[in-house]
């Protein structure tokens, strides 16, 4: 009998009119579609010569919707057909994308076949609710001693990394990625260049595949897909959350996502606001970030990269997502050219969940070394000049003899790995030598 319904159910599907539309004109990107009946996200087809391209409808008018390919829409022609598909296009989720490299559509690419053991769910998913997200309490280690011992990252906290271009923010997450403590990895290349993918897979993921889903957009691929990928990438982070595991989320980079909702923004219409960008980017970074954290279950813990345009730590970008994530780690191009890798710069940086997650002993250590910092960072120029007189500030003595351990503590080769105790117990022992900065 259900076979039945199930069959009838079928044919009345198949029965059903299929109402067709047809581009009126492409400007751009923007494709202009009369006579088709669709919602704003929903998918729609449009039939070129050789091919069918999927679009996303991203505005609508007197009489037609505004659509954006998601696809290659060479060989589409005014007049062409366009038909609606009656809903969002559908992501993968699901155990099945262990190991697996897909790209921002949610298609595999790495070769492995088909996807098993997964099912499809849109990419919109609810923020958990603000009064039911668990309080951040307990470390995640990174694997990078710089960051577990001075700025801690905890389960369900959200930081940024910002950073010009040629800092090192990929080779930071590669380092993260192979040595995290997280039970789940989710890592998003979004615009970025495609020479990264094949490095990571074969590199950073080497080891730690199996536990590990890669969403992949690079710079060559179309705004829309581009900005699917990041939010592709948070809701499969969010089906592992709500499964009860602590999940990291990589996202390389927010930058990218903003610009790609640029270039949607400006194709639908919208008016250039700050530095070209349209409203809707500022209203993207909240809706992408806030999805990421706790719930009642799990955890996301989602590291944001920021490329920031020519080192301006407070350009338009940059300064909303400070605003919203929990905390950020400032990479020096100064300590870069200098050969210090990764190049933290510890005083531009802040974890604002440190105080919940480490204990009264390391906050201790931490600001006595950010005190020696400090105090060199202020006397560095008299210094250098053979202007301070030793004797003259006990704290600056002391910083400039502890300088050099304090690099070395912070310096960390791609390939060595450290675990959160080492880092703890390390800054513990610097931190000892050097009594007058204890607080």
């Amino acid at each position: 009998m259900r076979a039945l319904v199930e069959r009838r159910g079928a044919l009345l599907a198949a029965c059903q009119p299929v109402t067709y539309g047809r581009i009126r004109r492409m400007v751009g990107t923007s494709i202009e579609v009369g006579g088709l009946d669709a919602a704003i996200g929903d998918c729609c087809l449009l039939h070129g010569a050789t091919s069918v391209v999927p679009a996303e409808v991203v505005a609508l008018g007197e009489g037609a919707v505004t659509c954006l390919p998601l696809g290659e829409t060479r060989g589409l022609r005014a007049g062409a057909l366009a038909e609606a598909t009656g809903g969002p296009l559908l992501a993968p989720v699901g155990d099945g994308l262990l190991g697996r490299v897909l790209d921002g559509l949610g298609r595999p690419i790495d070769g492995g076949g088909a996807l098993v053991g997964v099912e499809q769910a849109t990419i919109d998913h609810p923020a958990p609710h603000p009064l039911r997200r668990r309080a951040v309490s307990e470390q995640l280690a990174l694997g990078v001693r710089a960051i577990d011992a001075m700025l801690p990252c905890g389960k369900g906290q959200r930081l940024g990394i910002f950073a010009g271009s040629g800092v090192g923010k990929s080779s930071l997450l590669s380092m993260i990625t192979r040595n995290t403590a997280a039970d789940a990895v989710v890592v998003a290349l979004v615009g970025e260049r495609g020479r990264e993918v094949a490095e990571l897979v074969e590199r950073d993921l080497a080891s730690a595949l199996e536990r590990a889903v890669v969403v992949v957009a690079t710079s060559d691929a179309p705004a829309l897909v581009r900005l699917r990928a990041a939010f592709l990438a948070t809701r499969i982070a969010e089906w592992f959350r709500d499964r009860g595991r602590d999940v990291l989320l990589l996202m390389d980079s927010l930058t990218r996502c903003a610009m790609a909702q640029r270039e949607v923004g400006l194709a639908a219409g919208e008016p250039p606001a700050t530095r070209g960008y349209p409203p809707s980017v500022f209203g993207l970074l909240p809706r992408l970030l806030e999805r990421a954290g706790t719930d009642e279950r799990g955890s996301i813990t989602g590291l944001y990269t920021v490329l920031v345009e020519g080192d301006d730590m407070n350009e338009p970008i940059a300064d909303a997502s400070r605003s919203i994530l929990d905390g950020h780690l400032q990479l020096s191009r100064a300590l870069a050219e200098s050969g210090h890798y990764p190049a933290i710069d510890v005083l531009g940086s802040v974890s604002r969940v440190a105080p919940a997650i480490t204990d009264p002993s390391t906050r201790a250590a931490a600001l006595a070394i950010r005190r020696l910092l400090a105090a060199y960072r202020d006397a560095r120029d008299l210094v250098e000049i053979g202007a301070y007189v030793p004797g003259t500030n006990p704290l600056v003595d002391a910083a400039i003899a502890a300088k050099p351990e304090i690099d070395r503590f912070c310096r960390q080769g791609l390939d060595e790995a450290s675990t959160a105790a080492e880092a703890r117990e390390g800054l513990a022992r610097l931190a000892a030598c050097y009594p007058e900065a204890l607080p």
